[in-house]
């Protein structure tokens, strides 16, 4: 064979090899291997005595006007849609009026609900703007050549610092607030995800608001069912299971707090060999 041969032989390999990865990479999802919680210092201070209020009306106004709440499916369900222009100006505006607020001289429980706010009111602007979209994984605006999504978009500017969605997530609420009823609060615009709240959380409200969305989620079938006998449960216990136990009897464990009923005599039967699921298309109504 000569080095021509060779040669050609070779770069056809690397090619076929280099193809494989890509269409690999495109199966993968954006959360199949969801970040470990990471603790960015800078968002760790805060004021105890604060007594400041953050002003999320304007995200209340929102909701009241868009989010539809009583969808057979169960599921809260946005009307992206119907958001007219001026509408979609002012959460513009409420998001760069969070943007300026100096979230380390807040409060730990101000803070707490300033951060869900933030990363729910940015993922409805993210899908609006990209409009009319099958699903918010087909926004890929996210840096690197296999990105997925636009979660690890810095998109915020908020104390001198870029910050994304998945900064909100893994560096800044999990590892600080240690709070695993906090997934039922981030929503991601899909029909896999637990609703969407229909106001804003705020220091008052966040216990209610943590426990309602867990609630009703876990007892709803994209949380949890039963399949011919097998225990099916949303992917989201398996992209961070360990913020659930740590295992999968951990994950049950989690899920006897909150479910009802039938669900639960069913749920105290399996020990583990759970299988997982998750819709991704749009929550459009």
């Amino acid at each position: 064979m000569s080095r021509a041969t060779l040669g050609n032989t070779q770069l056809f390999k690397f090619f076929l090899f280099a193809v494989v990865l890509f269409g690999i990479a495109l199966c993968i999802h954006p959360a199949a291997a969801a970040p470990s919680p990471e603790l960015w210092p800078h968002w760790q201070t805060q004021v105890s005595d604060s007594t400041q209020i953050v002003d999320h009306r304007p995200w209340d106004i929102f909701l009241e006007k868009y989010l539809l709440t009583n969808h057979p499916s169960g599921i809260n369900r946005l009307r992206y849609g119907n958001v007219t222009s001026a509408d979609h100006q002012a959460l513009n505006r409420y998001l760069v009026q969070l943007q300026q607020i100096r979230v380390s001289q807040l409060n730990r429980n101000e803070q707490k609900s300033y951060w869900v706010n933030l990363y729910n009111a940015l993922t409805v602007k993210i899908v609006l703007d990209y409009y009319p979209v099958k699903s918010i994984t087909d926004i890929d605006i996210s840096p690197g050549f296999f990105s997925n999504g636009p979660w690890d978009a810095k998109l915020l500017f908020i104390e001198s610092e870029k910050v994304s969605l998945n900064d909100i997530e893994h560096r800044i609420l999990r590892p600080i607030f240690n709070d695993n009823r906090l997934h039922y609060a981030l929503n991601c615009a899909s029909l896999g995800c637990p609703n969407l709240q229909p106001v804003a959380y705020t220091a008052s409200n966040m216990e209610k608001l943590l426990e309602k969305g867990s609630r009703a989620y876990i007892n709803h079938p994209r949380g949890v069912r039963i399949i011919n006998g097998k225990l099916q449960v949303s992917s989201i216990y398996k992209w961070f299971q360990v913020d659930f136990g740590d295992s999968e009897q951990g994950v049950i464990t989690h899920l006897l707090q909150y479910a009802q009923g039938n669900l639960a005599d069913k749920l105290r039967l399996h020990k583990n060999n759970l299988s997982y699921d998750y819709e991704w298309s749009l929550n459009i109504n």
